[in-house]
C-alpha cells in the first residue's frame, strides 16, 4: 500500500533531509500503514499521535506552503524543507550571539535551530555548529560559524529570515568575534545568571557599541540553583549601563524563554538598509579552501543584490571570477539564484589562489563596478611568535600550503619564513594568544597530517643598537649582541581582572610576582572586584591565565589590551648544549630572573635530553657569562670487568683509552633534542613561579 503521504506530497515530509517539498497540514487516512520506503515515519507518526492525535499541524514558527514565495534549493540542498524563504529586505534580521567564555552561546543557537526548524531534532547534535572536531572536544568555539533560519512572528503572523553568527569567547579569538558583528546589526549578549558580568562580556559589549549595534541582553542559566539573576541584572545596569526593564530570562539547556528570544530579535533587531538598486558591494567575513571548489567566501551583501553567473571582481586585488554557485548557509549549504541587500552567504568562482580573496575584501560586478570599496577589517598585530618546523624536511612545502590554507580561515594568523641551524627550514608564526597557538598547531597536525617541532613562544621586542638603527625582534636569535645594543624595550598590556572579593590577595600576589604595576581596584559591586595593572606582555602570555584560574578556583577573568612599549634591563639569555648554542632554547628575560631561569631551564632539559655516549654540558649564558650549568652523565662501560687484581698502572691504562675514545665521539657526536625540550621554558615559567 502507498504511503498517503507521499500520495498528497509526491515525498514524505517527515523523511526531513531527503524531503524536497515543504510540509503542509495532512490528515492521515484511518487505514495508514507505513510503507517500507517510509520506515522511519513511524517513530515519528506515533510521536505526533501522542502529541495532536495523527494530525500533522506545523507549529507557529514552521513554514507552509503555499502562502510563501519560495526559493528552490540547488541539486546539493540539504536544507529540512529543501527551500528557502525570500522575503523584503525589511523582514531580514542579522543579529550575532556574544558572550564570555562557557556562558552557553553555542546551546542557545542549537536552541534557536530547533525552535524555528532549521535543524530536526533527530539531526541535532550539542554545540551542532561548533564542526571542528577540536570545538567538540575542548567545548569551546574557536570560529565564527552562520545559519540562516526562518520564523514566523507571533505579533504580525509575517514570515522573518534570521541570519545567526555564533562567535567565540576567549579572548585569543576577538578579531573572529570583531568581524562577525561587523556583518550583523544587532547582537544577544548572554549573561550566565550564577557567574555574572566577567571580563570578555564587557570586552564584547564594547565591539558591539563601536559597531552601533542594538544589544539585547539575555540572562541565560536561569534554572541552576546558584543562579541570581537579580544580582545579575544589577551588574548589567551598574557595570555595563544597558537597560534591563525586559531583559530575556532564558534556560537553552531546558529550553526556557526560546520563543521570547525569537520575538525580541524579530521586534528589537533594525533591519539593514534596502540598497537593492545601488551597485554591488558585498564584505568576506570569513572564507576557506575547498579542495574540490578552491577558495568559498561567505559574505554579507551590503548594497545591491548578485546572482549566480555574474562576473564580480575583488576591489582590493582586482581579480575577476565568475560565480559558479552561490547560496545560503542554512546551516548546511543550499544554493539560490539571487541573494539581495541584507542577506548573508557564500560564493564559490573557482578561486585557486588564497591570495585573491582575502577576508575583508569587497566583491562588486565586473559591469556595474562599485565607485569606493567597504572600509573591511583592521589589520590585526599578532601577540605572540614562535617557530613552526617540520620533523622530516621534506614537508617544508606541505607546511607552506597548509598555512596558507589556514590563514585563509584564520585572518590573524600571520607566517613568514625562517631557517635555523638546529631544526632546518620552518616559519615563523604570529598568534593572538596562547590557546591560538595551540588551536593553530592541532589543526596543522590533525587537517593536514604534519608532524611539527614548535619552539617556546615570545613577544616582539623593539632594540636599538648604537649606530641609531630601531627594529622589531620576535626571535631571540634576531636580538644583537650586547655591545651593539643601545636598549631593549618591551610591550605593556592594561590587565584587567574582574574576580571574587574573596580572591583579591591572590591575584595580587600573582600579578606583582609577574612585574605587575598596581593600577586601580574598583568595586563593581558588593562581591565582586575590577583589578587593573600595568604588565609586561611577556609574564601574560606563558601560563597567566591558568594560574588566574586556578588560584581564584575558576571565578575570576581577565581582558587585556596592549597600551605601548617601555625600556627595561632585559638580557638574551642563551642556552648551549654540548657547546653549541640551541637558538631556539634562548629565551629574552628581565635581568633580576635570569639567574633563576637559567637554573630551572638547564635543570629541565637535563630530565629531558636522554643520555649519550658522552658527557653533555648544559649551559645557559649571558653573553660570555655562564649563569647556570648542568650535565647529564654518559653511559659507561665497566672496562675494569676483566681485571682480577694486578698493576694500577694496567687500569689506569684501560680507563685512559677509554676516555680517549668518549673525547673523540663527542667532538664528532650530535645531541638530538626531543621536542618536549624545546616547549620547557613554559614548563620552568610555572614551576618557577608556583614557588
Amino acid at each position: 500500500m502507498v504511503c498517503p503521504l507521499i500520495q498528497q506530497q509526491g515525498r514524505c515530509g517527515l523523511l526531513g533531509r531527503s524531503s524536497r517539498l515543504p510540509v503542509v497540514p495532512v490528515n492521515l487516512h484511518p487505514s495508514f500503514r507505513p510503507c517500507q520506503l517510509s520506515s522511519r515515519c513511524l517513530s515519528r507518526a506515533q510521536f505526533f499521535k501522542r502529541e495532536q492525535q495523527l494530525r500533522l499541524i506545523p507549529c507557529a514558527s514552521a513554514v507552509t506552503a503555499p502562502e510563501l514565495e519560495l526559493e528552490k534549493g540547488g541539486p546539493g540542498s540539504t536544507y529540512a524543507d529543501g527551500a528557502v524563504a525570500k522575503v523584503p529586505v525589511e523582514r531580514i534580521r542579522n543579529f550575532s550571539i556574544i558572550a564570555h567564555i562557557d556562558h552557553g552561546k553555542s546551546t542557545l543557537a542549537d536552541q534557536l535551530l530547533l525552535k524555528t526548524g532549521t535543524v530536526a531534532a533527530r539531526d541535532m547534535v550539542e554545540q551542532f555548529m561548533d564542526s571542528n572536531e577540536i570545538e567538540r572536544e575542548r567545548g569551546i568555539t574557536i570560529k565564527l560559524n552562520t545559519a540562516r533560519m526562518k520564523y514566523r512572528s507571533r505579533r504580525d503572523g509575517e514570515l522573518y529570515a534570521l541570519n545567526l553568527i555564533d562567535t567565540p569567547g576567549h579572548v585569543d579569538f576577538t578579531y573572529e568575534v570583531s568581524r562577525s558583528l561587523a556583518a550583523c546589526e544587532g547582537a544577544l549578549l548572554v549573561v550566565d545568571a550564577s557567574q555574572g558580568v566577567e571580563a570578555q562580556t564587557l570586552a564584547n559589549v564594547w565591539l558591539a557599541l563601536e559597531n552601533d549595534l542594538e544589544v539585547i541582553p539575555v540572562l541565560n542559566k536561569i534554572d541552576l540553583p546558584g543562579a541570581d539573576p537579580e544580582r545579575v541584572i544589577r551588574e548589567i545596569e551598574d557595570i555595563i549601563g544597558l537597560d534591563c526593564s525586559n531583559i530575556l530570562r532564558v534556560s537553552a539547556k531546558m529550553g526556557i524563554g526560546i520563543e521570547e528570544t525569537l520575538e525580541a530579535i524579530v521586534e528589537r533587531v533594525p533591519a539593514p538598509q534596502n540598497t537593492t538598486g545601488d551597485a554591488l558591494r558585498a564584505l568576506i567575513f570569513d572564507s576557506y579552501y575547498d579542495p574540490y571548489r578552491g577558495v568559498v567566501c561567505q559574505f554579507k551583501v551590503m548594497d545591491g543584490k548578485v546572482s549566480r553567473g555574474d562576473v564580480v571582481q575583488m576591489m582590493n586585488t582586482g581579480k575577476e571570477y565568475q560565480l559558479d554557485e552561490i547560496g545560503v548557509l542554512a546551516p548546511h549549504k543550499v544554493q539560490v539564484d539571487t541573494l539581495y541587500c541584507g542577506e548573508v552567504g557564500y560564493l564559490a568562482a573557482q578561486i585557486k589562489s588564497v591570495q585573491d580573496a582575502r577576508v575583508g575584501d569587497t566583491v562588486t560586478q565586473k559591469k556595474q563596478p562599485a565607485q569606493t570599496p567597504l572600509p573591511g577589517y583592521q589589520d590585526i598585530q599578532p601577540m605572540v611568535y614562535c617557530g613552526l618546523f617540520p620533523t622530516d624536511t621534506d614537508d617544508y612545502q606541505d607546511l607552506r600550503e597548509a598555512l596558507e590554507k589556514l590563514q585563509l580561515n584564520d585572518a590573524a594568523l600571520k607566517f613568514e619564513p625562517e631557517v635555523n641551524n638546529a631544526m632546518g627550514f620552518g616559519f615563523r608564526c604570529g598568534f593572538l594568544g596562547l590557546l591560538h597557538m595551540e588551536i593553530v598547531q592541532e589543526r596543522l597536525e590533525r587537517e593536514y597530517n604534519l608532524d611539527l617541532i614548535t619552539t617556546a613562544p615570545t613577544v616582539v621586542y623593539r632594540c636599538k643598537t648604537t649606530d641609531g638603527q630601531e627594529f622589531l625582534v620576535n626571535s631571540p636569535a634576531d636580538l644583537p649582541d650586547a655591545s651593539r645594543r643601545e636598549w631593549i624595550s618591551e610591550p605593556y598590556v592594561r590587565l584587567e581582572m574582574v574576580t571574587p572579593t574573596d580572591y583579591v590577595g591572590n591575584l595580587m600576589e600573582l600579578a606583582n610576582g609577574r612585574r605587575g604595576e598596581f593600577v586601580e581596584m574598583r568595586y563593581l559591586t558588593d562581591s565582586r572586584t575590577t583589578l587593573v595593572f600595568n604588565i609586561p606582555l611577556a609574564e601574560v602570555v606563558t601560563d597567566y591565565f591558568d594560574q588566574l584560574k586556578s588560584r581564584s578556583k575558576g571565578y575570576a577573568s581577565m581582558e587585556y589590551k596592549i597600551t605601548g612599549y617601555r625600556e627595561n634591563d632585559l638580557v638574551k639569555l642563551e642556552v648551549k648544549i654540548n657547546g653549541e648554542p640551541a637558538d631556539p632554547l634562548s629565551v629574552i628575560c628581565h635581568r633580576d630572573n635570569a639567574y633563576r631561569t637559567g637554573r630551572q631551564l638547564t635543570s629541565k632539559l637535563k630530565e629531558l635530553i636522554p643520555r649519550q655516549m658522552f658527557r653533555v654540558p648544559i649551559q645557559a649564558c649571558i653573553g660570555t657569562k655562564v649563569v647556570a650549568s648542568e650535565a647529564i652523565a654518559p653511559y659507561r662501560k665497566d672496562v675494569l670487568a676483566k681485571c682480577y687484581g694486578g698493576d694500577i698502572s694496567r687500569k689506569k691504562k684501560l680507563l685512559q683509552k677509554q676516555a680517549e675514545g668518549k673525547k673523540r665521539m663527542k667532538a664528532l657526536g650530535k645531541v638530538e633534542v626531543p621536542q618536549e625540550a624545546f616547549m620547557a621554558i613554559l614548563k620552568i615559567d610555572r614551576e618557577a613561579k608556583e614557588e
